[in-house]
């Protein structure tokens, strides 16, 4: 409901239409996702930066907050560097706790800490997963793809693609999962690595080959699965029935999710019940939230910048509103 809300203001047809008047085109993949046409993501960005200058905004790069303090009907902004500032109303982005690199390293909370603020914890989302690979997997397929899964966990079974790494496994399969593995003890993957083909079709092309080399090029392999088939279960590929069990139902143990600081994105931040319908946080009248500070997460592919956008428009209007109130 809150997201419905949010996204009747300032949805993906808003979105679009918004890059458009930037004379950034856009069209809707194979995939349903929203790309700028024939162009990067950068072209947009410089478009937005340059209507933001022409409309008298003043951009402070560099600029680090030390210090929000109420000032009456004013917030008292320190920065780092001794600048001070009064608003009457302050949206603050200031990110999640992942690309430290960027500036959002994940260490705002101690300025909203001191007012009582609540948030839930940082957590890696949208991120790689550890797996104690044997030595074989490093050696015979580091950096390999694994295409057209179906990866299961927790009950949820998604479709899409992983990459074997050297400590584990991206992709986006992984990281739709990865709110489900979160919750798990001993979190694992169930994958199908034919899932368009059913174990008694496979079973009926390598039904008259006799060697095992020869199933897995009637099965059409891939090198990194065939990598996985033959280190976690050697044994099995000996035997058709059991090759082919494994390739449709695969077990495999997780470690922990990667560090936060390689997540593409994260979870936790601010909660929900600090903020009022305009993202105002109610314990500081006049201060408001946009995008990743808050606790929720998104899959990539468009759903966290729409989030952000989302957000970010309701609190930027929100914002406006108070100080002409």
């Amino acid at each position: 409901e809150r997201w419905r809300d949010l996204l009747a203001d300032f949805g993906p047809d808003a979105l679009r239409a918004w890059a458009e008047e930037l004379a950034v085109e856009t069209y809707v993949g194979t995939s349903r996702r929203v790309f700028p046409r024939g162009q990067k993501a950068a072209v947009l960005l410089r478009a937005w930066l340059q209507r933001l200058r022409e409309a008298g905004v003043e951009f402070k790069t560099g600029a680090r907050l030390a210090g929000l303090t109420n000032a009456g009907e004013s917030w008292c902004l320190d920065f780092e560097n001794g600048e001070r500032l009064l608003a009457r109303a302050v949206v603050l982005a200031l990110g999640g706790a992942s690309w430290p690199e960027t500036g959002s390293d994940g260490t705002w909370p101690a300025l909203l800490a001191a007012h009582g603020i609540e948030r839930a914890p940082f957590v890696a989302a949208n991120c790689g997963w550890n797996v104690n690979w044997p030595s074989a997997v490093r050696e015979r397929a580091e950096g390999l793809p694994l295409k057209n899964l179906n990866v299961s966990a927790g009950g949820e079974t998604v479709s899409g693609e992983l990459l074997i790494t050297r400590n584990g496994l991206e992709g986006g399969a992984i990281y739709r999962l990865g709110p489900l593995l979160r919750t798990m003890n001993q979190p694992e993957l169930r994958i199908d690595f034919k899932p368009q083909v059913t174990a008694e079709v496979l079973l009926e092309r390598a039904a008259q080959l006799r060697a095992p080399n020869e199933w897995f090029r009637a099965w059409k392999l891939s090198p990194g699965a065939l990598a996985l088939l033959e280190s976690y279960f050697p044994e099995d590929c000996l035997e058709r029935e059991k090759a082919i069990s494994r390739l449709k139902d695969f077990p495999l143990p997780l470690g922990g999710p990667r560090p936060i600081a390689e997540a593409i994105s994260t979870a936790g931040g601010v909660m929900w019940q600090e903020l009022d319908q305009q993202l105002m946080l109610r314990k500081m009248p006049g201060v408001f939230l946009a995008g990743e500070m808050i606790d929720w997460e998104a899959p990539t592919g468009g759903y966290l910048l729409q989030g952000c956008f989302s957000t970010g428009t309701r609190a930027g209007q929100a914002a406006a509103k108070y100080v002409n109130a």
